[in-house]
């Protein structure tokens, strides 16, 4: 298998997920209109996700996604928990999985894990959408990842209603 093909594994082993069986063409097409349709969709940030490890730039992606599953925890203990290992996992210099943001949103985040609440990290995850929407977007629209899922998915559609 080529290496331009490696993508479509990616997802169709996603299969186990029953992802790609269940995405529909229509969803597909909505992530074009724009970002926010793509991130808020049901399989789409999922497979955003997946674009953006075959550009080995998913990190930006996995703390979204971490920030939008802190903002629900309920337990202080807990979310004092979740938010060092955010911060040691994307917020301080030199962490394996360390995000593009500015010194005094690092800083103002190091002052908010004093006492955790569900927003402290609202403003690093504010600059990571826009990084997201402004650069790896564009890319994952135009790139053969987005193309191909877009074609396969009109495919199977046009085979299901001429049967």
């Amino acid at each position: 298998m080529s290496l331009n093909t490696c993508w479509l594994c990616k997802v169709f082993r996603a299969e186990k997920n029953r992802i790609t069986t269940k995405v529909s063409l229509e969803e597909v097409l909505q992530w074009s209109q724009s970002f926010e349709k793509l991130i808020t969709s049901k399989y789409g940030p999922m497979i955003y996700k997946t674009y953006l490890e075959t550009e080995h730039s998913d990190e930006n992606m996995k703390f979204w996604l971490a920030c939008e599953a802190y903002k629900k925890i309920t337990s202080q203990r807990k979310r004092i928990s979740v938010a060092r290992k955010l911060f040691t996992n994307y917020i301080q210099p030199q962490a394996p999985n360390e995000i593009n943001i500015d010194s005094p949103v690092r800083k103002m985040i190091i002052r908010n894990l004093q006492e955790p609440t569900e927003s402290c990290f609202d403003e690093a995850q504010r600059i990571i959408y826009m990084h997201m929407e402004r650069d790896s977007y564009p890319r994952f629209l135009e790139s053969k990842f987005y193309q191909k899922l877009k074609h396969s998915l009109q495919t199977n559609n046009n085979n299901s209603t001429v049967n």
